[in-house]
């Protein structure tokens, strides 16, 4: 059981409570209120008046798959021999050994959607775990989360510049996602009708998102591509999320008719490929006020998964109101998640996963926690 006291508290979902007290017992919020006794037996932390937040959320991330200070011995998140693997599953490459995590927990990252990456049309799915455990099957907050999907340059690169292979074109890289969709659904439908047809490991595992269970989790930079996307998720009627989005900006009010989740970033660094010309943090702002639901993500380790809070503050600095800023890293990726009944905002009943700062992050250049916990234990504490 913990007690934070006198602590600036920001739940993310209420009106903030500048002097308050937080008690989490059994790894759950229990209650928040001005003032709360120290039950008997209960760790005490005196927060002297520092920013409780719940700890952020990183909607999109490679990190345990693509690891820290390796070469091709840590290269574990894309099987470029064929466009098409729906079959694999992040959780079999995440190491949780990696120094990303503790480097996360520092910078006040507790919960991470992590997977793939866009070399493949179909590249498999994503998983949602916490940062803090040695073992990730005891990490995992929501297994499957995602079916990964790219479009554009990177599974074109690979196959059509790299190994003269289909997919050489944006109307190859659609058609094979297409394929695949109409196959899982005939599949299934056989399934239903008793046609008991041939085990298939591919169609197995895109059965999730065919039934509407787990959302394609759609890596798209240019605006063709972003639409291409939601065209074809309406097509088959499946879920979809919108990864990168860096050509929001541009078509916003469309956008806005569909609605889908926006995951923008990584935004910070260089413009390293044609598609990330109109790269921009004033991106997330636009989409939020064309009435959007905007996560803010590193791609990590594009960006260091530390560095979350400090992207959404750039993005607040270009026209992201702060309260939305925060929102995006906290509870708009929680739900676009489907985890928001366990984190991304100070509440009772969710996870005790809780960040005191030194500074607000999202306004001071090294600002990191003073103190994170995860599941109401402490995971890092500043020296």
């Amino acid at each position: 059981m913990i007690l934070i006291q006198n602590a600036h508290i920001m739940p993310i979902v209420g009106p903030e409570l500048p002097n308050g007290c937080l008690l989490a017992e059994d790894g759950r919020i229990t209650a928040i209120a001005p003032h709360i006794d120290a039950p008997e037996g209960c760790t005490v932390i005196d927060a002297g008046g520092r920013l409780l937040t719940p700890g952020c959320v990183e909607a999109h991330c490679h990190i345990g798959l693509d690891n820290e200070c390796l070469r091709w011995e840590g290269m574990d998140y894309n099987e470029i021999v064929e466009p098409l693997t729906p079959q694999l599953r992040a959780i079999d490459s995440i190491n949780p050994q990696d120094g990303a995590f503790p480097n996360a927990l520092r910078g006040g990252v507790t919960t991470a959607c992590t997977g793939p990456g866009s070399a493949n049309v179909v590249g498999g799915t994503f998983t949602v775990l916490k940062l803090a455990g040695k073992r990730v099957d005891n990490m995992l907050l929501k297994e499957p989360a995602a079916m990964k999907c790219a479009f554009g340059e990177n599974p074109k690169g690979c196959y059509g510049q790299g190994l003269k292979k289909s997919p050489m074109t944006r109307m190859a890289v659609a058609a094979l996602l297409r394929e695949l969709l109409f196959k899982t659904r005939r599949y299934r439908d056989d399934k239903l009708a008793g046609k008991n047809p041939a085990f298939d490991m591919k169609l197995e595992a895109m059965l999730p998102v065919i039934n509407g269970e787990i959302p394609l989790k759609c890596h798209a930079h240019r605006a063709d591509d972003i639409l291409t996307a939601v065209r074809i998720a309406k097509e088959f009627g499946v879920k979809a999320t919108l990864d990168h989005c860096t050509d929001g900006e541009l078509i916003s009010d469309e956008l806005a008719k569909e609605g889908l989740p926006v995951f923008v970033g990584p935004t910070l660094g260089s413009k390293s490929k044609a598609e990330l010309r109109h790269k921009s943090f004033t991106t997330p702002g636009t989409l939020y006020h064309a009435g959007l639901t905007v996560s803010i993500i590193t791609d990590a380790p594009v960006i260091p998964l530390e560095k979350l809070p400090m992207c959404a503050g750039l993005a607040a600095n270009a026209g992201l109101p702060m309260e939305e800023a925060w929102r995006a890293i906290t509870i708009n990726p929680a739900r676009s998640l489907g985890i928001d009944s366990r984190v991304g905002s100070l509440e009772p009943g969710k996870d005790a996963d809780l960040v005191l700062w030194t500074a607000d992050p999202l306004t001071t250049i090294g600002a990191e926690a003073y103190c994170t916990i995860v599941d109401g234990k402490v995971v890092y504490q500043a020296e």
